[in-house]
């Protein structure tokens, strides 16, 4: 398998057993060549094997522990390459899960929002600016769920909305929108203005 391919291949809390368990079976093969070195006299990995006159030591297995300090250093090398294996697909493992811990926690809240988000029953379609609607800070695209005391289930036609914009002249009305996936309250207030009605916006009726 090349590089790219395993990269790409999402790494499972198994890879990572397997793993730590080649990291246990090395450290113990490291162990166990210390332990030839140890039977030795003690020599380590360092101790000279020859005597003070040069001569290759009488006293030890020159070719065991050669072969035990060459294998011990093989074997670091592997445990080394190992570690950072390991490191990398525990780090893999956590950005899968943060990835999917956010994926979820995604479609959680578009679905909770999706629920608890009204059905807007009509649309701004234009806004002029410096008008009532305007400064209410009512936008073009604003969906319309709740307009004083016009909402989803009263709502049967505009004349609905002209009658309490008519009635609420110089008072604030709450109005409720949709904007982008969000519900936002707004406070306008119907009133004379130099542009022509008392909002300066139009809006649409929704087919439902």
């Amino acid at each position: 398998m090349s590089r790219e391919e395993s990269s790409s291949k999402a790494v499972t809390v198994r890879d990572v057993q397997l793993l730590m368990k080649k990291k246990e079976e090395i450290e113990a093969q490291i162990q166990a060549y210390y332990e030839v070195l140890e039977d030795q006299k003690g020599v380590g990995m360092n101790e000279p094997l020859v005597d003070v006159e040069g001569y290759p030591r009488a006293d030890v297995d020159l070719y065991q522990v050669r072969t035990a300090r060459h294998n011990i250093i093989c074997l670091q090398n592997d445990h080394k390459a190992l570690m950072r294996e390991v490191e990398e697909a525990l780090h893999q493992l956590h950005a899968q899960d943060k990835e999917k811990h956010a994926k979820d926690e995604a479609e959680a809240r578009a679905e909770a929002m999706s629920q608890t988000l009204p059905q807007p029953f009509a649309k701004v379609n234009a806004v002029t600016p410096g008008s009532p609607a305007s400064l209410s800070g009512l936008q073009v695209d604003d969906e319309i769920v709740e307009f004083g005391s016009v909402n989803t289930h009263n709502f049967q036609s505009l004349q609905n909305i002209a009658t309490v914009v008519q009635h609420s002249e110089g008072k604030p009305l709450s109005v409720t929108v949709i904007r982008g996936g969000e519900r936002l309250h707004l406070g306008l207030t119907p009133k004379r203005w130099n542009g022509r009605g008392l909002l300066g916006c139009n809006i649409l009726p929704l087919q439902r």
